[in-house]
């Protein structure tokens, strides 16, 4: 993948920008993980079992040198809101109420934002001030099946157009708005659709992370020349999980092994006939996914936004985390 041109810059012993001026800060991870040197670990091994993804080697030092230090900052941020939330009632005379912190997490699909947003959840809820933190994927967001197939675009489902982005745009609006309570679709990755009868309740929570492939893509021009309000608008924080477009087709493809004897076994799944398959079929079958469809949407509509994103996590080849990149405020 390319890099960011603007961003290389020389870091000093502190971590601090060396060279020419830019507007990110660069911080490889023996730095970042320093910055939570006097936090107390607050997860255990079995929370690294159950936030674990397929096909990610999540560990306690992961948590400790990564998310922990992430943690730390987001409950910063979210402090500074509310400061700044108090600065604008007393300029305005008001006694409102505050709204929630919403927090955009972007990327790959395999590249493992599911699992940085799980995570993520899990620490700010350890943390004073917000104890309730809601995910939102935007799987829910997703057109069914029937309503695809309609439109002869199924196969383009994950991409931008595949997405009821209408929908989406009210729910985070509504939410960052102060609604007491919002509704969001239910979307069943065994039937791989939305359940009818089925709905997620969000209740002022003090954080709402929203997780999805296109969460950080700018507004769409309407016809005549103007744009109205993209999803990153309702943002106060967002994060891009970054990696390498060779390392992310080898972890979709060995998830997609993986599946076979897990998920894609059960009969009620919608990728049952690839239960079945034989170790090469799978390979084929998964590679060819991966270039029809998920490789083309990455570069097409998901990979062009990584410079929107507050932060960027990059990974290496073994899905660790080794480099961040944060914007200056």
């Amino acid at each position: 993948m390319s890099e960011f041109p603007s961003v290389q810059t020389r870091r000093a012993p502190n971590g601090t920008n060396g060279g020419s001026l830019s507007p990110f800060v660069e911080l490889d991870r023996e730095t970042w993980a320093r910055l939570s040197d006097q936090i107390e670990q607050p997860l255990d091994d079995d929370d690294v079992h159950r936030l674990s993804g397929l096909g990610e080697d999540l560990s306690l030092e992961e948590i400790r040198e990564v998310y922990l230090p992430l943690s730390r900052l987001l409950n910063l941020y979210v402090a500074a809101a509310g400061h700044l939330h108090r600065a604008t009632n007393t300029f305005l005379g008001e006694s409102t109420r505050r709204t929630p912190y919403v927090i955009g997490v972007a990327g790959s699909v395999a590249v493992g934002k599911s699992t940085t947003s799980r995570v993520l959840r899990e620490l700010l809820r350890r943390w004073p001030g917000t104890p309730n933190v809601e995910l939102i994927t935007t799987d829910g967001f997703l057109y069914p099946n029937a309503v695809l197939e309609e439109r002869g675009i199924m196969h383009r489902k994950g991409f931008p157009e595949s997405y009821d982005r209408r929908r989406l745009l009210k729910f985070v609006a509504d939410v960052k708005s102060g609604a007491e309570e919002v509704t969001a679709p239910w979307y069943s990755h065994l039937s791989y659709n939305i359940v009818p009868d089925k709905q997620i309740l969000v209740r002022r929570p003090d954080v709402l992370i929203v997780e999805g492939l296109n969460v950080l893509a700018p507004a769409r021009i309407r016809d005549d020349g103007t744009s109205g309000l993209g999803l990153s608008d309702f943002f106060d924080f967002s994060i891009y999980v970054d990696a390498r477009t060779q390392d992310i087709e080898n972890w979709y493809i060995q998830r997609f092994m993986k599946l076979r004897q897990g998920a894609f076994a059960d009969p009620a799944s919608y990728f049952h006939r690839y239960s079945t398959l034989s170790d090469q079929e799978a390979f084929e079958t998964a590679s060819g996914i991966w270039k029809r469809i998920n490789e083309p949407n990455l570069k097409e509509n998901v990979l062009p936004t990584r410079g929107r994103a507050t932060l960027v996590l990059t990974k290496n080849s073994r899905h660790a985390v080794h480099r961040m990149l944060l914007r200056k405020i």
